[in-house]
């Protein structure tokens, strides 16, 4: 059976690490890249019962360092997960059992969010397939700014069990997401020519709320899923938003120039 290698980048994820390492601990290895986290993250990485490396250095950004932190592992089958992931033991079986007779280049895993007290098993949320593991052989990470993928050559599967997401505290830190997220969808959007009109603007988001809430289940969840809904809906208005911002003319008050970048 080919060995596995667990890749996880951190920065400041002392509340997360532990549980994100515990649940991978039957991995072969286990190597953390952290970008100086001014919390104890690098300590408790060290001190976690597994067989953990720790590797720190600068931050070059979301794609280059997951593909750092695959090139430094001593295996070829990568498993990446953030430190608000959990595999369960579900997954982690099926996990080993794939690795026995390998048939694909990689394979996708269904996410599923902890949210607001429960599971969103619903939404856009669920089943929210990343391709998590994969032969670094034949597969790396691209994209630019956001939604970061695995780019594969070959054979793409697909698993069964979830991988859990703990994404929010609240949803204080949930609209925290949705600014910072949505500032780096518009400037991707932007520097690939597209353009928010009007009816972009009124649309996208009503459609995006009808999708989630009724089309994908929403409802089923009761006020977690309309709330889901809303915010999922709310991230897509303001996506189009700060892409209408990026066309206009620089903001500027009256009698000044624009301000100093």
């Amino acid at each position: 059976m080919p060995k596995l290698s667990v890749t996880i980048i951190t920065k400041d994820e002392e509340a997360d690490i532990a549980g994100a390492i515990a649940s991978v601990a039957w991995a072969d290895e286990i190597l953390v890249v952290d970008s100086h986290s001014t919390d104890r993250t690098v300590e408790l990485a060290r001190r976690a019962e597994a067989r953990v490396i720790v590797i720190v250095r600068d931050w070059p950004g979301y794609i280059e360092q997951k593909n750092y932190a695959a090139s430094q592992a001593s295996n070829d089958w990568i498993l990446s997960i953030d430190a608000d992931e959990r595999v369960t033991p579900e997954l982690a079986r099926e996990l080993q059992q794939t690795l026995n007779n390998p048939a694909h280049a990689a394979y996708e895993v269904p996410r599923l969010t902890w949210h607001l007290g429960r599971w969103i098993r619903g939404t856009d949320w669920y089943p929210d397939y990343q391709t998590r593991l994969y032969d670094r052989r034949a597969a790396r990470w691209t994209g630019r700014y956001v939604h970061e993928s695995v780019a594969v050559t070959g054979s793409l599967g697909r698993l069964q069990g979830d991988l859990q997401h703990f994404a929010y505290r609240s949803i204080e830190d949930h609209l925290e997401t949705i600014d910072r997220y949505t500032s780096l969808a518009a400037r991707q959007m932007h520097e690939d020519g597209r353009r928010a009109s009007l009816p972009a603007l009124l649309l996208h988001g009503p459609l995006a709320f009808l999708r989630n809430y009724l089309a994908k289940g929403g409802f089923r969840l009761g006020a977690a899923g309309a709330i889901v809904s809303s915010m999922n809906a709310y991230y897509v208005f303001l996506k189009y938003a700060k892409l209408w911002q990026h066309q206009a003319a620089p903001p500027t008050r009256p009698g000044q120039g624009p301000r100093p970048v």
